[in-house]
């Protein structure tokens, strides 16, 4: 179904040559299809490798099987299979174009997909609550945050998102409203993109990102200025009893520049990947959808690196997660008793 312009010289590609409302296929050299092929398959590979490495740990590792860290195991799970079951279609669909596995499988990835990252959001937004807790009410922490409570938690968010994805894609919740417009102009045969209402577009919006993303923040910044004030109680403390002056200045100074370090990159990163992605998925609608495909593209992966860093942030800045991997890239997991191995010990 190629076609020439009305210069005569230029030919137009369609995803699907001899089907009639075949979408149109971007035509990309062979040097850039292998350059994006290379560097989106290094992001997958870094998304599932880091992942499962910390599912290995708390899995494998007695002394990591807490309520916390079930948390923890649980975002990665999801993190990983967003990286095996999403990524890689939608790699391909990024690099051709088009999309080329049929209507069926086009609704269930896109529900996988919505489902996976809102989930990755959502545990986030439940880490941060066990954070609070373990900060600001320290002396009932174990009481609030039990294998019971993080099990309500996990079972909440996986029941929630697979609900809300399934729910919206399948019964087609996304296009309330704009069902005619969508048939006349939008789809084609080709075609794996989500298309949102202006209503839909903010509701959707709202649960998956703005709301526990507001939450984050407000936990985060109330988990910072606790524990700022923690931090200058504790030195006033030691100041009286040791009479050192000096550290009067240098102890929370030292210790407030940590948790915003920390902090800062938590909630940095979540925002940074997140926040373009769901301005465009708000507005695009508004705007007659005018938003570029290739912008939108580029975007849904930027969210998808939110789910790379995960293990870095919620894995790497813990020293029992690198001495794990340690012990796991040197074989030693295979070792006798290897799973009573304290990590916390130093």
């Amino acid at each position: 179904m190629g076609t020439n312009s009305c210069a005569g010289t230029e030919i137009v590609d369609y995803c699907y040559e001899f089907v009639n409302g075949s979408c149109i296929k971007t035509t990309r050299s062979n040097s850039l299809r292998v350059f994006l092929y290379t560097f989106l398959m290094s992001i997958i590979l870094s998304t599932i490798i880091g992942n499962l490495l910390l599912i290995i740990s708390i899995v494998h590792f007695k002394h990591l099987q807490t309520p916390t860290n079930y948390l923890i195991l649980s975002l990665a799970s999801v993190d990983f299979l967003l990286g095996c079951l999403v990524m890689p279609y939608s790699m391909v669909r990024s690099v051709e174009t088009c999309w080329y596995l049929g209507e069926a499988f086009c609704k269930v990835h896109s529900s996988c997909d919505v489902m996976l990252s809102t989930a990755s959001i959502l545990h986030l937004c439940f880490i941060s609550v066990d954070r609070y807790f373990a900060v600001c009410d320290p002396l009932r922490y174990k009481l609030r945050i039990t294998l019971f409570s993080v099990q309500i938690m996990i079972f909440i968010i996986w029941s929630a998102s697979a609900v809300f994805a399934f729910g919206m894609v399948f019964l087609k919740l996304n296009l309330k409203g704009v069902e005619e417009f969508y048939s006349k102009e939008i789809t084609c045969h080709g075609n794996c993109t989500l298309v949102f209402s202006e209503i839909s577009g903010v509701i959707s919006s709202f649960i998956s990102f703005y709301i526990p993303g507001v939450a984050i923040l407000c936990i985060y910044c109330k988990i910072y200025f606790v524990a700022v004030k923690q931090v200058r109680q504790i030195n006033r403390e030691t100041v009286q009893t040791q009479d050192i002056g000096v550290n009067r200045i240098w102890f929370p100074r030292r210790y407030e520049r940590k948790a915003a370090k920390t902090l800062g990159i938590v909630v940095g990163i979540f925002l940074i990947c997140w926040s373009p992605f769901f301005i465009c998925n708000t507005i695009d609608a508004f705007l007659n959808y005018s938003v570029p495909p290739v912008l939108f593209d580029t975007l849904v992966w930027f969210g998808y690196l939110n789910s790379t860093f995960n293990p870095m942030i919620y894995g790497f800045f813990f020293s029992w997660f690198r001495k794990a991997v340690t012990i796991i890239c040197t074989c030693k997991i295979f070792r006798s008793q290897s799973s009573r191995i304290n990590l916390y010990c130093e």
